[in-house]
């Protein structure tokens, strides 16, 4: 039996229980419970079971449908522009010919450190119909009237977009830069001497090298994106007119704004689950499986 015991804690056993428990107790119990929830129905305090009847009121929810698609909107623009623009600064900060490379990984990487509301403030400021940036596009004579960034539908959505590149850009950058650095700069001078160019060799040699790193920040972006809630909570507030409204924030108002409504609340947050594992399977797919 002690023998049994030492191979136990031998096998490192012991180590892993600890974070094992805590996970259990903090993420898979909780998921169970708000599974359970989802199938029920009522005041907090009475509720009762439904059956699948919450996830049969999405059919027919309105404002469900604006929020499932203002945040696929979101995915379907704003990461791709947001990866590109990533892996197109990494390069020019992997130079090692650069001056400066850690002034300037450090200026793109501080919006990711910034406190959520404090940042979501300071854009709703600047793109106020007064702000700093009407401002500056009316005096180089972009344009003559003021662009309504937190009232027209289609340009709030440009904000929120706008917003969420500039905060996560230069976080996924540091991925970006880790595995550059990584690949042999013998490969880089080879490609040189046979007249490759700059982009050939991001295209031929980085972008091939990077792919399981692309794939991480492709699926984290995505993750990230779909659980999408200060952004809009600060900036938009949803609005105008649920132009903006994502579901995680509509999950919040069903269950703290509107008459909480805690069982519709995690049906819904069970359809960004399913749309996460969903995503993250084709992703891992056209990743390959190497990666």
């Amino acid at each position: 039996m002690k023998n049994k015991s030492k191979n136990w804690f031998a096998n490192g056993n012991a180590f892993i229980s600890l974070p094992v428990i805590l996970i259990t107790l903090l993420v898979f119990v909780p998921m169970i419970s708000a599974l359970f929830t989802s199938f029920q129905s009522g005041p907090p305090t009475t509720m009762s079971f439904n059956g699948l009847g919450n996830y049969q009121r999405m059919l027919s929810d309105s404002t469900f449908k604006k929020a499932f698609g203002n945040t696929f909107l979101y995915l379907l623009i704003q990461v791709p522009i947001m990866l590109f623009l990533a892996l197109i600064v990494s390069n020019i900060l992997n130079d090692k010919k650069l001056k400066f490379k850690g002034l300037f990984r450090t200026a793109l990487f501080l919006p990711c450190i910034t406190s959520l509301v404090s940042y979501s403030l300071i854009m709703k400021s600047l793109f106020s119909a007064n702000g700093l940036v009407n401002n500056f596009l009316m005096q180089i004579h972009l344009i003559e009237v003021p662009i309504q960034w937190l009232t027209d539908p289609f340009w709030a959505k440009v904000l929120i977009i706008f917003a969420i590149t500039w905060r996560w850009t230069g976080y996924n950058m540091i991925f970006f830069i880790s595995g550059m650095q990584n690949i042999d700069p013998s490969i880089y001078e080879a490609a040189e001497i046979d007249g490759a160019t700059k982009w050939n060799q991001l295209f031929k040699i980085t972008i091939p090298n990077l792919r399981p790193i692309i794939l991480f920040t492709t699926i984290t972006s995505t993750i990230g994106t779909l659980q999408l809630f200060d952004e809009v909570q600060n900036i938009t507030g949803g609005g105008p007119a649920n132009a903006t409204t994502t579901l995680s924030q509509y999950i919040y108002n069903l269950s703290y704004k509107f008459t909480p409504n805690f069982g519709y609340a995690a049906a819904v947050s069970f359809v960004i689950v399913i749309a996460i594992v969903v995503l993250s399977v084709i992703q891992t797919k056209l990743g390959g499986k190497e990666n």
